[in-house]
């Protein structure tokens, strides 16, 4: 007995029929929605498409952005960042999974914005973005005054207003939204541009930027905590003035400029000093000046009269000097005569006692005859001495010459002698030890003949 089929009245779906189903079901009856949520599992993908979770205390939903929407998302998401997102629900139905196509995120609440704030902070603290030593002095009298803000509000006239009243400079105004989306890439822009500008193509090249907004929420003032904008300023090449918001508000810009100022006026009394009173300080100036050259002419006059006070009188000095020279010439004058008539005396009396000149003569005539007589006797000693000495040992020479040769061996040789050598060239005394056939050599007078041992008879 079959049993029968109870599923038969059931229908049958495909796998892709039922998450088409289920896609169409969970984007028609949620459409747009806003989920709050803590961003984890962030990644950008090379596509540029951004993939993440959104999670609470409850549960978690998965998340995509598409790269189309990246640039219009409102704020730059990463992972413990608490966001409202707005998109649809949908689903994918490869992974059998369901999903938040988001269209725009932005901070949940106050607090969500501090924290990102205090992060974004930290983090360029750390690479010296907020460094005192980075900071620029502002020029003192700027020709060009650049001005990055709203075209629309009381920022602008303020800031114009206040330098036409102080000190009158040429302003480029580089109008951007302040607020909403957008806002933080515009005002990036606006910084990038007036630092490119090289003033060679009719636009002056501004000496000073002014950044500036009126007051309004943290989150109206969020465009001036964002990165782009913060980094920008820090690459500008030209002293940045930030003037945002009210006094007691403060934003990363802040940090970053080279000069925070309060209020937007603020920031353009700091731009321009106050002609008035820039032209009596260079009065005042100019009169310390002239009382400072007066007094040190005064003291450089008196001193010149004490100092001439001092001086000797100079007629009477003079008047001394020339007395003074012609008592000298007068005394030169009788002193010249009588030197010469005392060096005269005293030559003649020197000369009474010199002695005859031939008389002298004769004298060391004698000294030297006596002298060369004496020479002579000793240089004759003195050979004879020689020529005994040399007598002598020349009999001693031929003495020694004579036993010389007599132990000549070529004296003995021309008597009848001869001198035996053997191979080694050594003289032999004995026939002892002598083998036969040994070659020997005889000596004569006049020539030397080899000879060989014979065994005896």
């Amino acid at each position: 007995m079959n049993t029968p089929n109870v599923l038969s009245n059931l229908p049958e779906f495909s796998v892709s029929e039922i998450s088409g189903a289920i896609k169409r079901l969970l984007e028609g009856s949620f459409g747009r929605v806003r989920v709050r949520g803590e961003i984890t599992e962030f990644k950008r993908y090379p596509s540029g498409h951004l993939y993440f979770s959104l999670k609470d205390e409850g549960g978690k939903i998965s998340g995509v952005c598409w790269r189309g929407t990246v640039a219009r998302l409102g704020l730059v998401p990463e992972n413990g960042l608490e966001v409202i997102a707005t998109g649809k629900i949908s689903s994918y139905g490869e992974r059998s999974s369901y999903q938040l196509i988001v269209e725009r995120m932005e901070f949940a609440g106050a607090g969500a914005l501090l924290a990102a704030i205090e992060r974004l902070r930290l983090r360029l603290t750390e690479e010296g973005l907020f460094d005192a030593a980075r900071k620029r002095p502002l020029p003192t009298l700027p020709e060009v005054i650049g001005i990055v803000t709203s075209s629309a509000g009381a920022v602008l006239h303020d800031i114009q207003t206040t330098i036409a009243r102080r000190f009158p400079r040429r302003l480029l105004v580089w109008p951007v939204p302040v607020q909403g989306e957008g806002a933080a890439a515009r005002i990036a822009a606006a910084i990038r541009g007036f630092d490119a500008i090289d003033g060679r193509r009719g636009v002056p090249r501004p000496d000073v930027l002014i950044v500036a907004r009126g007051g309004g929420s943290l989150e109206d003032l969020m465009a001036f905590n964002d990165e782009a904008v913060l980094r920008a300023v820090a690459a500008c090449r030209i002293p940045v003035i930030s003037a945002v918001g009210h006094e007691t508000d403060t934003t990363l810009i802040d940090y970053v400029s080279d000069r925070r100022a309060p209020t937007p006026t603020a920031a353009a009394e700091l731009a321009v000093p106050v002609r008035a009173e820039l032209a009596a300080d260079l009065a005042h100036r100019a009169a310390r000046l002239a009382s400072g050259l007066v007094h040190m002419t005064q003291v450089r006059r008196l001193r010149l009269a004490r100092a001439a006070g001092t001086l000797p009188d100079l007629p009477a000095l003079l008047g001394a000097v020339r007395q003074r020279l012609d008592d000298r010439g007068h005394r030169l004058g009788l002193a010249l005569p009588r030197l010469v008539s005392l060096r005269r005396s005293s030559l003649i009396t020197a000369e009474r006692h010199l002695n005859v000149p031939r008389a002298l003569i004769e004298t060391q005539r004698g000294r030297i005859a006596l002298a060369a007589s004496r020479l002579h006797a000793a240089l004759r000693r003195t050979l004879a001495a020689q020529a005994a000495s040399l007598a002598e040992r020349r009999t001693y020479l031929h003495g020694l010459s004579a036993r010389l040769e007599g132990a000549n061996p070529m004296a003995l040789l021309e008597r009848g002698y001869t001198l035996v050598y053997g191979s080694d060239g050594h003289p032999v005394t004995r026939a002892q030890g002598l083998q036969p056939g040994t070659r020997l050599g005889l000596r004569f007078a006049d020539a030397t003949l080899p000879v060989r041992v014979e065994p005896p008879d």
